[in-house]
């Protein structure tokens, strides 16, 4: 090989895999593979991104002091305790850099979301995996899995890819049960959808005398923001001041945080886009059991259930114009994502279904 060499392990990092967005011979797919709000954002969002047009010359500002105030005004929480990134995404990296090195790990559940693993891989740790039986995070088989080289735990409720959540409950026993050196990492990019599940918490106030807690959110789920790549992070006062070291200083851009602060003040929508959330969530589920699948219980914006054969009933999906996520990356290959669309986008997916074949039994 010529030219410059990657460092030990970059070449061996599976590279992220984003659902599909385009199908050959369809103009506009139904795409409900990637768990975006199809219900667009908040209009008042969508005008303050349009009115910050006349700043694209502008550098960001670099403490995204704007939402920051915001946030900490809407949750209660100490705006110097804030840490911001290119969604939660960039966070995980933030803290996986910041914590680990060759030697380290780093635990999660085995279905974990996948860029949890990139973020691990590119510091040259390793990340290990703990059995999920029931496709349910595992308090116990997290922490056996915990070692004197594990430095961070991530879990994720509720979970990508399976929708599934554990009673705050059980957050509280897990953190319990850690060493005070290994951070424990709540992705939240969810929890809006869980929000008034009986025993669930988003975790933010608990966290507050934590030193080892961070707590990340997004505006991409429940929002509608996506595109802008808006996320968050709540920590303990060292944990932020060592992710700030490494935040670049212009990842939130200034149309993005505009954007976000007047998403932020529009309850409306995101009590909408929750509510639709849930009512497609129980029609898609009673559809997909009364055809025979077994569907994972779910506190998200999409569903996940398994098929006799995944592979053929996606390749269904596609030739009537719908993506949907197959799992396979994930190791899960008998089963599919399908996110939560429009009621007219539910009623397109449950007709495709009887072209499906039954599951096996589980």
């Amino acid at each position: 090989m010529t030219g410059p060499i990657p460092k030990s392990g970059i070449m061996d990092i599976a590279a992220y895999v984003p659902g599909r967005a385009k199908l050959a011979g369809v103009e506009r797919p139904l795409k409900l593979s990637a768990n975006e709000n199809p219900f667009g954002c908040s209009e008042a969002a969508r005008a303050a991104f349009l009115a910050a047009a006349s700043e694209l010359n502008l550098y960001p500002d670099a403490n995204t002091s704007r939402l920051r105030g915001a946030i900490a005004e809407r949750f209660k929480l100490e705006p110097e305790r804030l840490v911001f990134g290119a969604g939660s995404d960039e966070i995980f990296t933030f803290a996986a850099q910041a914590y680990l090195g060759p030697g380290d790990n780093a635990v999660q559940p085995q279905y974990g979301f996948a860029a949890w693993a990139i973020a691990v891989a590119a510091t040259g740790a390793r990340m290990k995996s703990a059995p999920e039986p029931g496709f349910v995070a595992d308090v116990d088989e997290i922490l056996a899995a915990v070692d004197e080289n594990t430095r961070i735990v991530f879990v994720a409720n509720p979970a990508n890819p399976t929708g599934t959540w554990l009673p705050f409950s059980e957050i509280e026993r897990l953190h319990t049960g850690l060493p005070a050196r290994v951070l424990l990492v709540l992705d939240g990019a969810y929890a809006e959808c869980a929000i008034g599940i009986e025993g669930f918490s988003e975790g933010l106030d608990w966290s507050r005398d934590k030193e080892n807690v961070l707590v990340t959110r997004t505006f991409s789920k429940a929002y509608g923001l996506a595109s802008l790549r808006i996320g968050w992070a709540y920590g303990s006062s060292s944990v932020v001041s060592a992710l700030d070291r490494i935040r670049l200083p212009f990842s939130v851009p200034r149309a993005g945080e505009a954007a976000a602060v007047a998403a932020l003040d529009d309850d409306a929508f995101v009590r909408r886009s929750v509510a639709a959330f849930d009512q497609g969530r129980r029609e898609l589920d009673a559809a997909l059991r009364d055809k025979g699948l077994r569907t994972l219980p779910s506190a998200t914006n999409f569903v996940t259930a398994r098929f006799d054969d995944a592979k053929a009933a996606d390749a269904t999906f596609a030739q009537h114009g719908i993506l949907v996520r197959h799992l396979a990356n994930y190791g899960m290959p008998d089963w599919l994502r399908i996110s939560i669309g429009t009621p007219d986008d539910i009623k397109r997916v449950i007709a495709v279904l009887q072209q499906v074949h039954p599951a096996k039994a589980p």
